[in-house]
């Protein structure tokens, strides 16, 4: 669903992305792990064409993030770590707004907004203005959005900051549903519980090259991810 092939990107004299290689399958729900500055969110924004990369390749869905970029845009679905919503309009009026972007008709756009909305709790305040969302409430109607148009890839960037254990727990039970039902999910986070216990496959990346990926519990072994992850900072501190 999702391949990264030799992704490369350079600020400067610095490579912030290192030749890495991904190949995120349908159903996986892929855990990317790493310092902060450890080239994590250039990597998800370049997979999803926000930013360019120098060299290598991107495909969603085997279409090219470089040569087709609206067509493989419209088959995932991205939110960042801190939602930059427009605070002018509501929030049902914004969750029509992506709606209208991905064509989604009329009827099915009502029933899954109306869906999350009841699940996530936001249902009663979808007529108030986003400048009066709390950040939590922002995170939830940025779900809300990506989930409207059933992306085939999600690409998340520290989901789980500013959700309560609800919501987060919600969150959890849709990334497993829909990766059951084919889609894959690609998704960076601190939280290496969370990681550990609803990843199938994880990835850490160190200074934008990636120093080990696969299957938990190959990249995790006898131990857990947290040892794991420790054992490879204190390399890098040698």
């Amino acid at each position: 669903m999702l391949k990264i092939n030799n992704l490369t990107k350079t600020y400067g004299n610095k490579r912030v992305v290192d030749n890495v290689n991904l190949h995120i399958a349908p159903g996986d729900i892929y855990g990317f792990i790493g310092h902060n500055g450890a080239g994590k969110t250039t990597t998800i924004k370049c997979c999803c064409g926000i930013i360019q990369f120098d060299e290598g390749e991107v495909f969603v869905d085997n279409i090219s993030v470089k040569k087709e970029p609206i067509e493989a845009k419209r088959r995932l679905a991205y939110i960042p770590d801190n939602p930059d919503l427009y605070n002018f309009l509501s929030g049902i009026k914004y969750l029509n707004f992506i709606a209208d972007i991905f064509q989604t008709p009329a009827d099915i756009r009502s029933t899954r907004i109306k869906e999350y909305a009841d699940l996530f709790g936001l249902t009663e305040d979808l007529a108030q203005p986003i400048s009066a969302y709390s950040h939590g409430m922002k995170q939830k109607l940025a779900i809300i959005s990506a989930l409207i148009h059933e992306p085939k890839l999600m690409l998340l960037d520290e989901p789980f900051v500013g959700l309560d254990p609800k919501a987060a727990h919600k969150l959890k039970e849709i990334m497993r549903r829909m990766c059951t039902n084919g889609s894959a999910i690609f998704f960076s986070t601190h939280v290496l519980e969370v990681a550990e216990k609803l990843c199938n496959k994880i990835a850490i990346i160190r200074d934008g090259k990636l120093v080990v990926s696969g299957p938990t519990e190959q990249v995790r072994g006898d131990t857990s991810l947290e040892e794991v992850f420790l054992e490879l900072a204190d390399e890098e501190d040698v």
